[in-house]
C-alpha cells in the first residue's frame, strides 16, 4: 500500500509545473498622510482596502475582494505562508501535504489536489487563486467563478516561481512585501553562491528523487535544479543535461545504470522509500555511482521541500545545500 501511496504523489509532483521563509514583512496598504503642519490642517483618513478588478493569465476581468478571509489556493501554498496568509484549505493528496508548510498549516484542512467542486463549495471560499490552465479545462473556470472570483495565474507565471510570487502577492495586495521576500531571497542565494565558489567551485551536483522502488532525476531548469544551478551556481552534470532536453518534466526517470554513469560530484537524495526499506539503495550498481563510493551523498526525507517549489520551499533547501557541502 506504501508503494501506491507513493506513486500517488510521484503522479503529482512529475506533472506539476513546476524562498526566503521571511513571512515578518509587513506591507504597509495605507498609512495615514498629513497636510502640511497649519491650524487648518487636519490628517487625512486612512484609505480603506477596496475592490479591484485584475486580468488573470488567461484574460478573464477577475474582481478581487477588498479583504479576502478565505482563500483556496491549491498547491500555492507556500507563496500565502510566505506573505502571512492562511489559507481556508490546503492541497493534498493521498499520502498527505506538503509537510515542509505544516508548521504554519498543520491546523488548516485539507482538500483534494483537483479541487473538486463539492469540495470547494462546502469551504465557502471568497477567493481562488489557480496555478495552471490545465487546472479549468473544459467548464471549470465557469464552475469555480460561479463560487468566488476565480484568478488564474497562467502557466508563464505559475512556471516561474518568482513571477507567481509577486503575482499573488499584487493579486493579495501584498506587492510591496512579495517584492522584499523576492529581494531577500535573492540576496540569500547570492551569498550561498559565493560560499559554494569558495568551497567547491566548479564541482556538480544532481537531486535524485527515491520512490516506489524508481529513481528520478531532477530538470536543470526547475524546482531543485533551478534552485542548484540557476542560484547557486552548481554546474550541471552531462547526465541532467541530456535527460532535460528531451523532457519537460520536473522529474525524470532514470535507470541505475544511468545513474551509475552519473558525472556530479555530489547528489542530493530524497528518498521516499524510508519506511519500506529503500531497497534500491541496497544494489551493488547504487553503491559503484562516483558519489557515493566518494560519500558526497546526502539524504533527505520526504518531508523536506526538495520536491516542491516557492520561496519558502527553495530557501530551505539553500539551507540544506549549504549545510551539506560546507563544512
Amino acid at each position: 500500500m506504501s508503494g501506491l501511496i507513493s506513486m500517488m504523489l510521484l503522479a503529482m509532483l512529475l506533472a506539476a509545473c513546476g524562498a526566503n521563509n521571511n513571512g515578518n514583512q509587513s506591507e504597509n496598504q495605507g498609512a495615514a498622510s498629513e497636510s502640511p503642519a497649519t491650524e487648518s490642517a487636519t490628517p487625512a483618513p486612512s484609505e480603506e482596502p477596496t475592490e479591484r478588478k485584475l486580468t488573470d493569465g488567461l484574460g478573464h476581468e477577475v474582481t478581487i475582494p477588498a479583504e479576502p478571509k478565505r482563500i483556496i489556493a491549491s498547491y500555492l501554498e507556500d507563496y500565502l505562508v510566505a506573505l502571512d496568509v492562511i489559507p481556508a484549505a490546503q492541497w493534498s493528496v493521498t499520502n498527505g501535504t506538503q509537510a515542509y508548510l505544516q508548521d504554519k498549516l498543520g491546523d488548516t484542512p485539507t482538500i483534494a489536489y483537483d479541487l473538486p467542486y463539492e469540495a470547494v463549495l462546502s469551504f465557502g471560499p471568497d477567493l481562488l487563486i489557480i496555478g495552471s490552465a490545465s487546472s479549468v479545462e473544459g467548464d471549470k473556470y465557469n464552475q469555480y467563478s460561479q463560487i468566488a472570483p476565480t484568478f488564474v495565474l497562467g502557466d508563464e507565471v505559475n512556471n516561474d516561481w518568482r513571477k507567481a510570487l509577486l503575482k499573488i502577492g499584487e493579486v493579495l495586495g501584498k506587492t510591496e512585501q512579495a517584492q522584499g521576500i523576492l529581494d531577500d531571497y535573492e540576496t540569500k542565494a547570492a551569498e550561498a553562491k559565493t560560499t559554494l565558489q569558495s568551497k567547491v567551485n566548479g564541482e556538480s551536483a544532481a537531486a535524485i528523487w527515491l520512490v516506489g522502488g524508481s529513481f528520478f532525476i531532477v530538470s536543470d531548469s526547475v524546482s531543485s535544479g533551478a534552485v542548484l544551478y540557476r542560484d547557486l551556481g552548481l554546474a550541471v552534470p552531462e547526465t541532467v543535461k541530456k535527460i532535460s532536453a528531451a523532457s519537460e518534466a520536473n522529474w525524470n526517470a532514470i535507470s541505475l545504470e544511468e545513474l551509475a554513469q552519473l558525472d556530479a560530484d555530489h547528489i542530493f537524495l530524497i528518498n521516499s522509500d524510508v519506511d519500506a526499506g529503500s531497497e534500491a539503495l541496497k544494489d551493488p550498481v547504487w553503491g559503484s555511482i562516483p558519489a557515493v563510493k566518494n560519500g558526497q551523498v546526502y539524504e533527505f526525507g520526504r518531508e523536506k521541500s526538495w520536491l516542491y517549489t516557492g520561496p519558502i520551499a527553495n530557501s530551505q533547501m539553500i539551507d540544506d545545500v549549504l549545510a551539506s557541502i560546507v563544512k
